[in-house]
């Protein structure tokens, strides 16, 4: 039987982002999903918490999801993870196109390349790596059975933008359609902001009601 996982969904950063601690109940272990910022209130929901931090793992690579990186790698001493095609040249083309112009702290290079596939283990939890791209390039979701933190590439009724550098509206549906709606209906969906009418949803609300994907 799977472990519960401790799940907390803060709003965090100038763009008012959904950022995710998630920890196993275990042992404490915990990892931080999209810190874009108020470094404080993450900090102080691990210790409400009573978590460990083990890891910051980004869904891509634009500076609000990434604003409070460096701050969290100095205050709690922990590597930071993005996939491997956010990383780099992508990376440092984001923080100067884009962190300049919401008052973002850059973001230093990633410790860890992830790629599809990868398994992201911190106590008796196993996140698996899904590369979705079209919001970016290197945009991933992250899946647990019965959870999918799903970054810019899935809202509650709507998608990520695509019309930044490195997105792709064509690659984005076909990420949607073929990696994400092909997990279990009941699969809660965990954005990366908070557009929709909830804070989250299902995989089978999306597939049947997002107006922006259109099953064939």
């Amino acid at each position: 039987m799977s472990v519960v996982p401790l799940i907390k969904q803060l709003i965090v950063g100038p763009l008012a982002v959904c950022c995710y601690i998630v920890g196993c109940p275990e042992t404490k272990e915990a990892i931080i999903i999209d810190p874009g910022g108020d470094e404080d209130v993450i900090v102080n929901a691990l210790e409400e918490m009573n978590l460990i931090p083990k890891l910051i793992v980004n869904t891509h690579a634009h500076p609000d999801h990434t604003g409070g990186n460096r701050a969290l790698k100095q205050i709690l001493n922990i590597p930071i993870a993005m996939h491997e095609a956010d990383a780099g040249a992508f990376l440092r083309q984001a923080n100067l196109l884009l962190g300049s112009m919401f008052s973002v702290t850059p973001s230093p290079e990633p410790d860890v390349l992830l790629k599809d596939g990868d398994e992201i283990n911190f106590g008796q939890l196993v996140l698996k790596v899904i590369h979705t791209p079209g919001h970016t390039p290197g945009s991933i979701c992250l899946y647990y059975p019965g959870h999918v933190f799903t970054g810019d590439t899935l809202f509650v009724g709507a998608v990520g933008r695509t019309d930044l550098p490195g997105g792709d509206w064509r690659i984005l549906v076909k990420s949607v359609k073929t990696r994400l709606f092909t997990l279990p209906d009941d699969t809660i969906v965990w954005p990366g902001h908070h557009y929709g009418s909830k804070p989250t949803s299902t995989i089978k609300e999306e597939r049947l009601f997002n107006p922006y994907i259109k099953m064939d």
